[in-house]
């Protein structure tokens, strides 16, 4: 299939009603709204749905944390993108704890539609979200893809993306504490 053609803008106020068609009832997986990272799994379990999505909506009115894409003036794709440290749920976790102590960005959910999955749209997001995060100050990006147990993974496992996209995209892997996830990053300095 051919790469749709597409434009890429962070996610303001001003695009939120995007981010919402984007996302649907459900809140792109589940009442998520890109909380899950942000929240204790306890919070983030009581506020599913709705007050996800209003919480989500406070941190969009502060600043942008992710990247939309666009095809034909309609929304087709998301990939949240922020300094590490507004992941706390990141930092509890053996298999995604730091690196290192350099400071990084954190790619944490990749979200398409389905008429447009597996024609590159992830890579086109990864790429948009690592010139995002570069624009901002950010010296390395990282990601924590999932790596394929099965040859037809259901697209709600790969939230987090694929190795292969982030690979395409231009990460290299720095390091795997589990067989299903390496940690995957980016540099300017290395390009």
């Amino acid at each position: 299939m051919k790469m749709p053609k597409l434009s890429f803008y962070p996610v303001t106020p001003d695009r939120w009603s995007d981010l919402e068609k984007l996302f649907g009832e459900r809140g792109a997986c589940g009442g998520c709204w890109c909380m899950t990272w942000r929240l204790k799994r306890s919070q983030f379990d009581a506020q599913k749905g709705r007050l996800n999505r209003r919480a989500f909506h406070k941190i969009v009115e502060k600043s942008p944390p992710g990247v939309l894409a666009y095809n034909n003036n309609q929304p087709v794709g998301w990939c949240a993108v922020a300094p590490r440290e507004q992941y706390p749920v990141l930092d509890r976790s053996r298999v995604l704890k730091p690196v290192d102590d350099q400071p990084v960005w954190s790619i944490t959910c990749l979200f398409v539609i389905k008429p447009l999955r597996r024609q590159g749209v992830s890579v086109a997001l990864l790429k948009a979200a690592k010139e995002f995060a570069r624009q901002r100050g950010a010296s390395i990006v990282e990601g924590y893809p999932v790596e394929p147990y099965t040859k037809e993974m259901p697209p709600a496992f790969a939230w987090t993306g694929l190795p292969s996209a982030f690979r395409k995209a231009g990460f290299k892997e720095v390091a795997r504490r589990s067989k299903t996830r390496p940690i995957m990053r980016w540099s300017p300095a290395r390009s």
